[in-house]
């Protein structure tokens, strides 16, 4: 059972019920009373039923856009491991082949891709290393003289679409 759930399900109060009286003081005001009761208690019913609606469609579109957003940052990240695997092969079959420099930049985006709290969704670092990784990544890639961009996100000539 999770926060939302005591939600769904809040704790039962009685409808409003019309006052019955004798017709012996049947008057204006006693005629429109049990109507007005009766509109209050279906707008409360109606109040009820939509707000446990709304609950359960609001975790379902939050389950929804969580999802999408976790694969496109898992995918990104793995963008990332994948270059920085093939380049640390590199280095291990070539020591020689990248400057000190570049394999030190090598290094900080491995450290930064460790660094990132895959299990823990709610850590606010998360986006904070994932911007520091990209900058990285363009930085490396520039020391390479390679133009490899990640595709699923926008590119800055594509930031006036958005």
């Amino acid at each position: 059972m999770d926060m939302f759930d005591s939600c769904i399900n809040p704790p039962q109060t009685e409808p409003l019920k019309p006052e019955i009286r004798s017709n012996d003081n049947l008057n204006d005001e006693d005629i429109f009373g049990s109507s007005i009761n009766l509109e209050e208690s279906h707008i409360k019913e109606g109040y009820k039923d939509g707000y446990r609606d709304g609950l359960t469609l609001g975790k379902q579109e939050g389950y929804e856009v969580g999802l999408k957003h976790g694969f496109e940052s898992g995918e990104e990240l793995g963008f990332y491991r994948g270059l920085v695997d093939v380049w640390t092969s590199v280095i291990r079959v070539d020591p020689n082949f990248f400057s000190s420099r570049v394999k030190k930049s090598i290094h900080q985006i491995q450290e930064l891709l460790e660094k990132y709290p895959i299990m823990d969704h709610e850590d606010e670092s998360k986006d904070d290393i994932l911007k520091e990784l990209r900058l990285k990544f363009r930085a490396t890639c520039a020391s390479l003289g390679v133009k490899l961009e990640y595709e699923g996100y926008p590119k800055m000539s594509d930031s006036h679409i958005y």
